[in-house]
């Protein structure tokens, strides 16, 4: 009862604002580059991505992945992987035996140089998957500086969580573990990587990634880019430019089970930034999957049945950047092995069509600043509707680019209002089980605007 009413006195309070935002404020956040405002984000598995695993077997798909539209090319940890304590037959690429080196299954490190080169000649920005938490545990540091990781009482590398095939760095005890991390990094960036997500980023003190990261901007003014496996606003703040919605990512999950509705969506955007003191201006990211997701929870369909697609398009719209793991764009039937290989299969049947989907939301995307990511994208402000355990309804704009989403939550057509949009001049509208409706404006009108409507397909 008490959320209930903390959550309609918070949506009347918008609605007598009218355009009052879900984050407001002065810009707190270090600048992103400029190519990161509209960016969309692919991970690229690639000891999956082809019956090869190597970086040449990926050029050939970045034409593919050019059509698509997709920006910032993640890669999965690239470096050699370690052998003491691997796990299955070729191991975890969190288990980096040497960061300066590629992993021989992938390739050389001229084939790594060619890929980028490529990459980069049609556009695309290249970042690297970090592990700077932890080695694999016979990583040399483990036998030249044995001090600089966590250790048991009886002097053996200590076991962090289940992760029996690594060893723990100690940053607090050895501060030296900072330099010797940074100029790892080092190499990467002078050989032209475009920044790097880091993992597990909030077991890494948070003065070693502000240092590093203020070392390498130095360099390159507004020209890399940072994201942290993390949701921890003192990340944010100097360091990282985006961060893991994992909160917003569990409660799509629990939305798609039914175990949450539209009324919990519309609460959690509006007290987010007050709960978890996000700084303003850094970017969540925004998924439905990735490379842990699927392997350990499930596929995409397994997740989120009748509502992939809604919560697809959601991704999309909400404030953030957006990120695609490979196989997304075909609805990948099956959970991919972790340490064993398992490629996907790219020509398998895909019964939503989601390639389609996913170009037409990056062109929308592309071609609609107020969908871009802080500080240009337009604000985003929930609208109350008269259903609202089923439909959620939100605006954002930016100078004088509009668009109004709503989305139905539930499993069944609805017939519903929205109140105080700006986008159409209709107020009543209706939305079969699990649809989405997106109406975009451009100019300065209200009522017979040049409206763009994105509707879900009804088959």
């Amino acid at each position: 009862m008490k959320k209930t009413l903390t959550l309609l006195l918070a949506l009347l309070c918008l609605a007598a604002c009218h355009r009052a935002p879900v984050q407001q404020g002065e810009f707190t956040h270090v600048k992103h580059a400029d190519w990161v405002q509209h960016a969309v984000i692919y991970q690229i598995n690639v000891r999956q991505f082809s019956p090869e695993g190597t970086f040449a077997a990926v050029e050939p798909q970045l034409d593919r992945l050019a059509e698509l539209g997709v920006d910032i090319l993640w890669l999965m940890p690239i470096h050699p992987i370690g052998v003491e304590g691997r796990k299955g037959t070729l191991g975890s690429y969190y288990a980096v035996q040497d960061y300066c080196a590629v992993n021989p299954e992938f390739g050389t490190l001229e084939d790594f140089d060619h890929f980028l080169a490529a990459a980069h000649e049609k556009g695309f920005k290249v970042i690297l998957d970090w592990v700077a938490n932890h080695t694999g545990r016979d990583h040399a540091w483990t036998k030249e500086h044995r001090e600089w990781y966590h250790l048991d009482a009886d002097g053996n590398l200590a076991t962090q969580y289940d992760w029996t095939d690594i060893a723990h760095l100690d940053y607090v005890n050895h501060p030296e573990v900072y330099a010797a991390m940074e100029s790892q990094m080092q190499f990467w960036i002078d050989r032209g990587v475009d920044g790097f997500r880091c993992d597990v980023a909030s077991e890494v003190p948070t003065d070693f990634w502000d240092k590093a990261f203020a070392d390498f901007r130095a360099q390159h003014p507004d020209a890399l880019f940072f994201l942290a496996e993390a949701e921890t606003p003192a990340l944010q703040k100097d360091a990282f430019d985006a961060y893991y919605a994992w909160r917003q990512m569990h409660l799509w999950y629990d939305i798609a089970a039914g175990k949450k509705n539209a009324e919990d969506l519309a609460d959690f955007y509006v007290t987010y930034a007050d709960e978890v003191g996000m700084p303003l201006g850094t970017l969540a990211m925004n998924f439905i999957s990735n490379h842990d997701q699927n392997s350990w929870s499930g596929t995409n369909l397994e997740m989120f049945g009748p509502s992939l697609k809604q919560f697809t398009v959601l991704s999309f719209l909400v404030p953030g950047i957006p990120m695609l793991y490979n196989g997304d764009e075909v609805c990948l039937p099956k959970r991919l092995e972790f340490f064993e290989k398992d490629p996907i299969d790219w020509s398998a049947p895909d019964p939503l069509d989601m390639n389609k989907l996913l170009t037409e939301l990056i062109k929308l995307r592309d071609g609609h600043s107020c969908l871009w990511a802080a500080p240009i994208g337009g604000t985003m402000a929930v609208l109350p509707t008269d259903h609202p355990k089923q439909i959620f309804a939100f605006e954002r704009e930016t100078e004088g680019d509009m668009c109004l989403a709503m989305f139905n939550f539930s499993d069944e057509e609805v017939s519903y209002k929205v109140e105080n949009h700006l986008v159409t001049t209709d107020s009543e509208f209706t939305l079969p089980a699990h649809g989405y409706h997106i109406i975009f404006s451009v100019g300065d009108c209200f009522g017979d605007c040049d409206e763009i409507e994105f509707v879900e397909d009804e088959k």
